[in-house]
């Protein structure tokens, strides 16, 4: 392996450990010389390890070597599954003649934008406010003060579309620097300035009510795609939250038009391409209106959102597949993204090897894709005509041409469902049962096949924000199906983070776990989410000190972040003084906002501890968010559920008994087959009835009726009549 192949143009084959130090000990005892990146743990550092450029990462020292050598700042943000990083890195990072104009020019700074979403957060605000759009690789030029004043995403080695290459324009911007360095600093006073004024914003309070809701539900609805499903045009994302608001939606106001635009598309992406039929688990986004050609990464976040969504459907509809698909998505998470310790990994790249001889040819898809002989050979005659009816496998591949950009795909095939299996039923004049058989076992035998090929890289990076979205996601599958290995999923994560990611005698919370090392203290978004997460699994479990923990969390990060000004919360704690800005994030993306979960964690929380000063946190955190809801509300829409929450008076249900007694158990599968979103469940485990005196105001008012398990559903601490009645429950859940 030569110095200019990239650190993750090596397949790692299907193991999930050593493939990143099998590459370094690879360029080692080839000679290949580090760079200082050699030191970090981020994978995504680590695949530029052996660039030609002078790389740092983020750090003091090396903000100081830049002010003392009077150099203008390269700055780099990406990830390390990232498809466009690894071709910039290609075509530009591992070019020796534009690595050493690097290296002159510039001090050059890698950062992993998974690592530090609060450096990530600024200069994507810098660069949208410069280009207009934004997206990785991030490409930022800084003065030696960390202040942007040009950026860009990918920037190719040469000329194209009238836009300089990298050489050029790294030229251009030494030889202005050197000539007037005062308009370089002019320039990003201005641009910091702007994003500065665009954060710490001033509003007049909007009444929060359910106007707001409407006018989301409106725009969501305007956005709706009713041939393809979803919402815009290509490139679609799944966007779970929009889903998750349209249950909401449906569920506050009965209107069908909501709940069928979210089950519509729930079932077209479970059909779609972006759907990986074979391991399980979904892509990132499909690059066609159709949702059968996709992005072919796979995100831990993605996984979370939608197992919950896919619960949701469930619990509204109680059709079976909403279900199955949830249980796809978290049986690929554990057999595919768990680490031997419990946390769960952060992403599986796009790209990998084709073949183990040839290290350095990689191609999008290559683990996914399949050739029309090659499923003939796998499968029987039989098996085969029905899955390649089902799945539309094709000799000549079953892509169109006009909608992929990958010229590599058109002789191959993406697998999505075009036919059900009730029409190939009547297509094979078979049964049912054996096609669902056959369906099975054939998707066995490509799955076993398919894990002979070179294994996408895998980022293994553990990251307690991602992990608290999925230990939710395990939570509540368990509430439903009641199988304990999704239980145990849920807690190993949580112990894994409260083990080797919290440290309990100085209150820290971290970000990061990788190779034996934690490090970067967390933001806003890992307390919300990891507590989030926290409160389901207490749902899921009723052991105490799950809810302790995340009531001892949500003091900390009131501590830590809350703007006791303005109110909301800002996402980090302001302890970092090379981040210049602490940013207050309200737009929920591709991840909720952390103030969209912070607030629904306190709403949650208040109901639970009855902690008037949480309450007033809460109230006024939404409150300050209110006038860009007004304008926006499509673009926050977990906010939104926190709106709905709050305008609603959530049923605190209160269960007194054993967790082990049959009819608490029947009692709370009653409970988890109905979606109601708004609510409180707490369990008084009669062997622990101090512990809850401790954590829930009146609990001594709550007690066992003739030794049986006894449930009050109340509202605002008023209560319904005691009931074990499970129609008399039932009666008052859908009240």
């Amino acid at each position: 392996m030569t110095n200019s192949q990239s650190f993750h143009d090596a397949g790692s084959g299907n193991s999930h450990q050593g493939g990143i130090k099998d590459v370094i000990n690879l360029h080692l005892s080839n000679g290949d010389k580090p760079n200082r990146l050699i030191n970090e743990k981020s994978p995504y550092l680590l695949q530029h390890a052996f660039n030609p450029v002078d790389w740092y990462p983020w750090s003091d020292l090396t903000f100081e070597k830049a002010r003392i050598e009077n150099k203008l700042i390269f700055l780099s943000i990406g990830y390390s599954t990232c498809y466009w990083c690894h071709v910039m890195e290609r075509e530009v990072f591992e070019n020796e003649k534009i690595a050493s104009l690097m290296n002159n020019i510039f001090i050059n700074i890698k950062v992993d934008r998974e690592e530090h979403p609060d450096i990530d957060r600024i200069y994507m605000k810098a660069l949208t406010s410069i280009t207009g759009s934004g997206g990785w690789p991030m490409s930022m030029f800084l003065t030696p003060d960390l202040k942007p004043f040009y950026g860009a995403t990918f920037i190719p080695p040469d000329a194209r579309h009238g836009s300089p290459g990298f050489p050029d324009l790294i030229n251009e911007i030494h030889k202005q620097w050197l000539l007037t360095p005062e308009n370089f600093y002019n320039s990003s006073n201005k641009i910091f300035n702007f994003i500065k004024d665009n954060i710490y914003y001033k509003t007049n309070t909007v009444s929060l009510n359910e106007n707001i809701l409407n006018k989301a539900f409106n725009k969501i609805a305007a956005n709706y795609d009713p041939v393809h499903k979803g919402f815009g045009d290509a490139p679609k994302f799944p966007r779970p939250m929009i889903f998750n608001y349209l249950f909401r939606y449906y569920k506050r106001f009965a209107e069908e038009t909501s709940k069928t635009m979210a089950l519509e598309t729930l079932k077209e992406i479970a059909y779609g391409g972006i759907h990986d039929h074979i391991g399980g688990g979904f892509h990132r986004y499909a690059t066609d209106n159709s949702w059968r050609i996709p992005h072919f990464e796979k995100m831990l976040y993605d996984q979370a959102q939608l197992a919950n969504s896919y619960i949701e459907a469930f619990q509204i509809t109680h059709n079976d597949f909403y279900l199955s698909t949830a249980i796809d998505i978290l049986d690929f998470v554990i057999s595919e993204m768990t680490s031997s310790e419990g946390g769960f990994f952060s992403a599986i790249d796009a790209e990998s090897v084709i073949d183990y001889s040839n290290s350095s040819m990689k191609k999008e898809g290559a683990y996914y894709l399949w050739k029309k002989d090659e499923v003939d050979k796998i499968l029987t005659e039989e098996e085969s005509n029905i899955f390649c009816f089902i799945y539309n496998i094709k000799k000549n591949g079953n892509i169109n041409r006009s909608l992929s950009a990958h010229s590599e795909f058109y002789d191959e095939n993406i697998i999505y469902q075009l036919h059900s299996i009730e029409e190939a039923v009547v297509h094979f004049d078979s049964n049912k049962e054996k096609v669902i058989y056959i369906l099975s076992s054939s998707k066995n035998k490509l799955a076993s096949k398919r894990r002979e090929r070179p294994y996408p890289h895998l980022d293994d990076k553990i990251l307690t924000s991602w992990n608290g979205l999925m230990i939710s996601a395990f939570s509540n599958a368990y509430k439903i199906l009641r199988d304990e290995k999704y239980l145990i999923a849920a807690e190993r994560s949580a112990e894994f983070v409260l083990s080797k990611m919290y440290d309990r005698k100085n209150f820290i919370l971290f970000r990061r776990y990788r190779d034996g090392e934690t490090k970067f203290e967390g933001g806003l978004e890992d307390y919300a989410f990891f507590i989030f997460g926290l409160i389901d699994l207490y749902e899921a479990s009723f052991k105490i000190r799950w809810i302790n923990l995340a009531i001892e969390l949500t003091g900390i990060q009131i501590n830590l972040f809350y703007d006791n000004i303005h109110h909301g919360f800002f996402d980090s704690n302001g302890n970092d003084n090379t981040i210049l800005i602490r940013t207050k994030e309200w737009i929920d993306n591709a991840e909720p906002s952390g103030n969209s979960v912070a607030i629904l964690n306190l709403l949650r929380l208040a109901q639970i501890t009855n902690n008037k000063k949480w309450e007033e946190i809460e109230n006024k955190s939404l409150y300050s968010f209110s006038n860009l809801l007004n304008k926006h509300p499509d673009a926050m829409v977990n906010m939104l559920g926190a709106i709905d929450f709050s305008i609603t008076k959530p049923k605190q249900i209160i269960i007194v008994g054993s967790i082990n007694d049959p009819l608490t158990n029947k009692i709370l599968k009653l409970i988890h087959n109905h979606y109601i979103p708004n609510k409180i469940l707490l369990l008084i485990d009669i062997s622990e009835k101090d512990e809850y005196e401790n954590l829930f105001p009146y609990a001594n008012n709550y007690i066992q009726r003739d030794n049986i398990t006894t449930v009050y559903i109340c509202e605002n601490f008023n209560c319904n009549l005691p009931t074990s009645d499970i129609d008399v429950i039932e009666k008052l859940l859908l009240m």
